[in-house]
């Protein structure tokens, strides 16, 4: 067990790539299945279009549709480019029906280059990010809205259903504007490709936003994944990917080489502030049954409270 003076740490698994393309919906049925069997408490799917996963919104559907106690988060959904009143209507209904269970996070920009061309927005990124953010929150947590900002305008507007505990709203980033923007307008974080050192700095930026901006985070709100690269897969290509996305950052220090490797990374960011983890297979997973009971046995222990 790891105890950290922030809360109960908890390890969720993530969702990347699939086995093959056609065998898409079966393996994600099985993942479910063997979730369901499973002590781990949540799921989380990532937002890539162009590779062979199931999309973050309908794949969240589908998981909670198919199990009874399992949380499904998005780590993370673009939020630009989307409309956030229809935004807010899928995810008020999806909260009514699987109360407590849906974790949304939200992004700037898609992770992968060439899926930035599907998120067309109609003026400059972080501003339309912003709004859309604060128009989302409004519909889901007030009776009855007006809105006339730059990007958006809505009149006396109701969403109808709306979840009667009000959802949590996190964000990504790990640029200092990013940062500063989860202090102001987040619930939470969720931290993709940093080091323990750099999640440490994060975290105070982040409440240090937050103060000025008269508001806290819950101190077990804080978040990052982590990706695993196990024993047998290509770990010199999960390097490689990591380097690539944080040239300036050895990669050892963002992906955990083996299940010790990942286990002492969580230590390290537990030490740094952190309470809530997601992680990764950097390869497809042959068999999800096995790989969750060897999850289980490697970062059940890890958890807390």
């Amino acid at each position: 067990m790891v105890d950290s003076p922030h809360g109960k740490v908890r390890i969720g698994v993530g969702l990347v790539g699939a086995r093959s393309e056609p065998e898409l919906g079966p393996e994600f049925d099985e993942l479910l299945a063997a979730l369901d069997e499973s002590e781990i408490d949540s799921l989380w799917l990532a937002d890539l279009p162009s590779k062979a996963v199931v999309d973050a919104g309908v794949g969240s559907t589908w998981a909670a549709a198919r199990t009874r106690r399992l949380k499904i988060g998005t780590g993370v959904t673009v939020l630009p480019g989307r409309n956030p009143m229809l935004l807010a209507s899928e995810l008020g209904t999806l909260a009514t029906l699987a109360p407590k269970r849906i974790l949304p996070v939200f992004g700037i920009r898609a992770a992968q280059p060439h899926d930035r061309q599907l998120h067309p927005v109609p003026g400059k990124l972080p501003a339309v990010f912003e709004e859309s953010l604060v128009v989302l929150r409004r519909l889901l947590t007030e009776d009855r809205i007006t809105h006339h900002g730059e990007f958006f305008t809505l009149d006396d507007v109701t969403l109808v259903p709306r979840p009667a505990r009000p959802l949590d709203l996190w964000l990504g980033g790990r640029a200092d504007a990013g940062l500063r923007r989860a202090g102001r307008l987040a619930d939470g974080w969720l931290a993709s490709f940093l080091t323990p050192a750099e999640t440490a700095r994060s975290r105070a930026v982040i409440e240090q936003a937050a103060a000025d901006a008269g508001r806290t985070i819950d101190d077990d709100h804080f978040g990052t994944n982590i990706w695993l690269a196990e024993p047998g897969t290509d770990v010199d290509a999960a390097l490689a990917r990591a380097a690539a996305q944080r040239p300036d950052a050895d990669p050892r220090e963002i992906v955990g080489v083996g299940w010790e490797g990942t286990a002492e990374l969580i230590r390290r960011h537990v030490e740094s502030g952190l309470t809530k983890f997601v992680v990764r297979p950097s390869a497809p997973v042959p068999d999800w049954y096995t790989y969750l009971d060897r999850f289980s046995q490697e970062m059940g222990p890890l958890q807390s409270g």
